[in-house]
């Protein structure tokens, strides 16, 4: 796999278009105080957020994570994070599944405070100075790679004074232009008690539903510069790059259902930055990262073992 037509770029700008499997409509993200989240351009046109940036970095993530066995995708073993179990041995959740990352209460709030420990004595407890995100990127890089990539804000004032923060280096988000609302309903039926009382689950209920049509767009923006901006050597900047190449081919390569009623695929994929880059296929990235994943840790930048364990109580 050839990375260096991104060594100098600033960016790496990725779009995808999208198209429902099935007909016309689809259903977006909704806030509970808001609903679809809806905006007009500058000119006018009707714009609709589809999926937004933290619920895409948690799909990102996923595809990272073999649900069946509790590990890594088969090309990415090898890699740290932090693993959360209970007193028994048994899974609870890791710092790759965490919304948070490393700054999960299932980490960092727990009884066993081995972890945020090692964390305290590595960076630091002072509350005053300037923030050494060197030290800290090299922190991430030995105990959670994936911060490095989605950002993290570990924010207990024990640790650093609670500035230790790094922002997201790859951001997605899907949106659509032109839209039109697809307005429709039902009703619920209680076919034993129509006039039931509703509020504890009896009776017929109607409901009213809008859904969307429009142009479906996925944009992707690999921060290029702010990986190199981390002061690592060549072999780690090439793992970061190749895990989010990995992390956006799989997720354009999978089936893509956030929602019942929002069952996309993709119908076209186009690097607008640096000009002349092919994003590479997936197969050719999984054959590049066992290699680049490898050679980091033969240079024992990693945690040994990969996989730090926390006991949460």
């Amino acid at each position: 796999m050839d990375l260096n037509a991104l060594k100098s770029a600033p960016r790496l700008l990725i779009t995808a278009s999208l198209q429902p499997v099935l007909g016309t409509r689809f259903q977006p993200t909704g806030f509970p105080d808001l609903g679809p989240a809806k905006y007009s351009t500058a000119d006018g046109r009707e714009m609709l957020l589809v999926e937004s940036a933290q619920s895409m970095a948690n799909r990102l993530e996923t595809v990272c994570w073999d649900s069946s066995n509790n590990t890594w995708a088969a090309p990415l073993d090898g890699l740290p994070y932090v693993a959360v179990t209970d007193k028994s041995g048994a899974f609870i959740t890791n710092s790759l599944l965490e919304a948070h990352r490393l700054n999960s209460p299932y980490i960092l709030e727990g009884a066993d405070k081995t972890f945020f420990n090692a964390l305290r004595s590595e960076l630091g407890a002072d509350k005053e100075g300037r923030v050494d995100l060197k030290k800290l990127a090299t922190v991430l890089l030995k105990y959670d790679v994936n911060s490095l990539l989605h950002g993290v804000f570990i924010a207990k004032s024990d640790i650093a004074g609670g500035r230790m923060r790094v922002p997201r280096a790859l951001t997605a988000f899907i949106e659509a232009s032109d839209v039109k609302v697809a307005a429709s309903g039902g009703v619920k039926n209680d076919s034993v008690n129509p006039a039931g009382d509703t509020k504890k689950g009896f009776g017929n209920v109607p409901f009213h539903r809008d859904e969307f049509t429009g142009n479906i767009t996925a944009y992707f923006n690999l921060d290029l510069s702010q990986i190199r901006g981390y002061g690592f050597e060549e072999a780690v900047e090439n793992l970061l790059v190749a895990i989010a190449l990995y992390k956006i081919r799989a997720l354009l390569d999978s089936p893509f259902r956030p929602r019942t009623a929002c069952d996309l695929e993709v119908t076209d994929i186009t690097v607008r930055r640096p000009d002349g880059y092919k994003l590479p296929v997936l197969s050719e990235i999984t054959s590049a990262l066992p290699g680049l994943i490898k050679a980091v840790a033969d240079a024992k930048l990693f945690a040994s073992p990969a996989v730090t364990t926390v006991v949460f109580e």
